[in-house]
């Protein structure tokens, strides 16, 4: 009978088959579903709305408040369970001991930024002399490059640990053996099955059965730092003048990395930031207080403000200016430096919005010209010269948003006829796996990624024998993946409930993002009171309900796009309005606001 239930087609809720953005809306929860959210609120007493939100993201009764409680004590596994973990940690174990010179060499991005920093501050807390290298976006491009290396090795270092790069890096793992500079890799993009000779701790290898391939690189670096210090006590390395590093002051930066680089927020990762926010609350570390400040983040630190406000800030220094400067920002000590990096950081943000800004409307027309008016074609290629290397991934993810498909953005710097792109995918299509496979091809010089966003490196002339390699693997998923969108709504509410009260309930069941899903709520036949166009292209909007209670709400970038187009039309109509629900705290005090993603005509009399 259970299953029968299960099986159950979700019903359109409001009856909506076709909104503003042209899909239907789907209740998350089937009869199944709904069955498990009451007896989640019987047994464990979290109100109907909190229990609905928890069974739409396949907790169980049995498992409701051990995912209300997610604790590290509980999931974190033992370290070496990873393959190799035992081997890194007790090589580096060695250089500490011997005060050997590390070289820690990180990608360019959040990710590589917060692992090389936990690193090199665990290793300074030990004594160990260390230096990071980031790579230049441009000049060296992605991992380890045998200049840099063999730099590396000149400058003394015995221990070569990459972090969030390396997996795929045989050449320059090679010449840093021959120069003596031990090779240890700490990374988690897919691994082919022969990987260069290295240790390599890297959870998506073919041959780590640990589980934990859902860990980004600062996770894998912080279960190395477990691993090593466990190492380092069983050798009587720590004394009563020598104290063990507080490894739970790194897990700020573990959340930092987890939310960046998208990393599914369940099991190990939500314990990662949940706790790590909290660390955060302190603000014990100079660099990301500095962040937090320049960017005017208010209130205490969630996961909107790491992806929205404090990752692109890091993310800029990689893109268009100095990769160094967030992995220096996120390990100092000096408030007033700290101060000086984050307003650098700040500006070359504001740059890169800009340069991203320009770079997305020659793409898109690419991409309208490609698709045709019967908007044909299971992927985007876009491409051009003189574009920034820098904001190719950000495009990609705006075009493949904007297209609802896979898209690459490639930018060829030179004459020389070599490109560098990013791609992003769209739910249940693997982009990672279509490039390693256009590499086994031939059609890419490089690349390498994961399941929803990837790295290439192509000629200009193999160009189009990528996109049509594109339509001929992809078709198939994509027309799957596309044919199965639907805005899955988690409750309806009116304005009069959206408090912070409400708020502070739905927050047990967080911290949301990729992979425990951010709620989201229609409000039903509320007027469009209000539409406005404010700041850089967004809408903002007030609605109202029957019963007189109002909420603010905006739509983030939707000026010139369909949905922004559709709340002008609807001004003073009533609507269904779906989106997710924040704080926003204004002269003073907490108000509820509603992000809007989508919207739709509800009966009842226009106004005047």
């Amino acid at each position: 009978m259970a299953e029968s239930l299960s099986a159950q087609k979700p019903r359109a809720f409001l009856g909506v088959e076709r909104s503003a953005l042209g899909r239907p809306w789907r209740d998350r929860l089937d009869v199944g579903g709904q069955a498990r959210a009451l007896a989640i609120a019987q047994l464990v007493g979290a109100g109907d709305l909190l229990s609905r939100v928890l069974a739409g993201r396949g907790v169980t009764p049995e498992t409701a408040e051990a995912h209300l409680d997610p604790t590290l004590r509980r999931l974190l596994p033992d370290p070496n369970a990873l393959k190799d973990m035992e081997a890194a940690a007790e090589r580096i174990a060695d250089a500490i001991e011997r005060s050997d010179k590390i070289a820690i060499f990180g990608d360019y991005d959040v990710d590589g930024a917060a692992s090389s920093a936990l690193l090199a501050d665990y290793f300074s807390s030990c004594g160990a002399p260390c230096v990071i290298h980031i790579p230049d976006r441009i000049f060296e491009g992605y991992g380890p490059n045998v200049e840099a290396i063999r730099n590396l090795a000149e400058a003394g270092a015995k221990l070569l640990i990459t972090v969030d790069c390396g997996t795929m890096s045989h050449a320059p793992l090679a010449e840093a053996r021959r120069l003596g500079l031990d090779p240890i890799v700490l990374d988690h993009h897919q691994a082919p099955e022969i990987l260069p000779e290295a240790i390599i701790v890297n959870p998506n290898r073919q041959d780590d059965l640990s589980g934990q391939g859902q860990l980004c690189a600062a996770g894998v670096a912080f279960m190395t730092l477990i691993a090593l210090n466990r190492a380092l006590r069983q050798r009587g390395f720590f004394s009563s003048t020598r104290q063990a590093p507080d490894l739970l002051a790194g897990l700020d930066l573990v959340a930092l990395a987890t939310i960046a680089d998208v990393a599914p927020l369940t099991g190990l990762n939500r314990a990662f930031v949940a706790k790590g926010l909290a660390v955060m609350r302190a603000r014990g570390r100079v660099g990301l207080t500095a962040l937090f400040d320049v960017a005017g983040a208010d209130g205490p630190p969630k996961p909107y403000h790491l992806g929205f406000l404090i990752g692109p800030r890091i993310n800029a220094g990689g893109r268009i200016g100095d990769a160094a400067l967030g992995a220096r920002l996120l390990s100092l000590a000096d408030p007033v430096e700290a101060r000086r990096i984050a307003e650098e950081l700040d500006r070359l943000n504001r740059e890169r919005q800009e340069l991203e800004r320009a770079t997305l409307e020659d793409a898109e027309a690419q991409a309208l010209a490609s698709l045709g008016l019967d908007d044909i074609g299971a992927a985007v290629v876009a491409a051009a010269d003189g574009w920034h290397p820098g904001v190719v991934g950000l495009v990609a993810s705006r075009l493949k948003d904007k297209f609802r498909r896979p898209a690459f953005a490639i930018a060829f710097l030179d004459a020389g006829g070599v490109g560098t792109g990013s791609g992003r995918s769209i739910p249940g299509v693997d982009l990672g796996r279509v490039v390693r496979a256009a590499v086994e091809a031939g059609i890419l010089v490089k690349g390498g990624g994961h399941a929803m966003a990837a790295g290439i490196t192509i000629c200009r002339e193999r160009v189009a024998d990528f996109q049509a390699f594109l339509e001929e693997k992809l078709a198939a998923p994509v027309a799957a993946g596309r044919a199965g969108e639907a805005l899955l709504i988690d409750a309806a509410l009116t304005a009069a409930a959206a408090t912070p009260a409400l708020m502070a309930a739905l927050e047990r069941a967080g911290p949301y993002g990729a992979g425990n899903a951010e709620p989201i709520f229609v409000l039903p036949a509320h007027r469009l009171v209000d539409v406005a166009d404010v700041g850089n292209g967004h809408v903002r909007l007030r609605a109202q309900a029957g019963d007189g209670a109002r909420i603010d709400g905006i739509a983030f970038r939707a000026g010139a796009e369909p949905l922004g187009r559709a709340l002008h039309a609807g001004r003073g109509a009533m609507m269904h309005l779906a989106g997710t629900l924040a704080l926003d705290r204004w002269g003073g005090r907490d108000r509820v606001q509603l992000r809007l993603l989508d919207l739709a005509p509800a009966a009842g009399p226009r106004s005047a």
